[in-house]
């Protein structure tokens, strides 16, 4: 049975939009995470992590230091365990939806983070999320799982997409 509702696709196609406007539009019981640009004068500067319990910290930025680099940006492992990997976890302990937006070059960073992204994909709890188009070698057991259906989102299909991850959410 397919469990785990996985949508990758070329960077800016609208990946999370989807998601957040599915959630806005269905309001099931979710927990987990998005994580969102952080603009400074028309610039991007870094991201942050938002929980859908209203918690926020910083995956990545250009003015912090940190070992792990994506580009310009320095990871912040801390944030991303601390706020991102904890409402994994409570959405999992609680049987909720779990949104993980997104499993990236910057989360993978983080052994806590693919620890509790496993055990998501593992439960009962159903999980909607974003994962990144581009090879890794953890990224490509996810998406070859039985129990994961991945969508290859473009501007074209996002409204059949969106139907298939309604029927999703409804199904028991």
């Amino acid at each position: 049975m397919i469990k785990n509702f996985l949508i990758t696709g070329k960077p800016g196609c609208g990946k999370t939009s989807l998601i957040k406007e599915i959630l806005k539009e269905k309001k099931p019981e979710a927990g987990g995470f998005f994580t969102e640009e952080i603009r400074k004068r028309g610039q991007r500067v870094g991201f942050k992590i938002l929980t859908l319990d209203k918690k926020e910290g910083i995956l990545a930025h250009q003015k912090i230091k940190s070992p792990y680099r994506v580009s310009k940006y320095k990871v912040n492992l801390k944030d991303l365990d601390q706020i991102g990997v904890e409402s994994i976890i409570t959405a999992l302990n609680k049987g909720k939806l779990i949104v993980i937006d997104e499993i990236g070059k910057m989360e993978l960073f983080s052994e806590k983070f693919k620890r509790a992204l496993v055990l998501a994909l593992d439960s009962k709890n159903k999980v909607l999320g974003t994962i990144k188009l581009t090879f890794d070698p953890f990224t490509e057991k996810i998406k070859k799982r039985k129990d994961t259906k991945i969508f290859y989102l473009t501007k074209k299909n996002r409204k059949k997409i969106k139907a298939a991850i309604f029927k999703f959410l409804a199904a028991s």
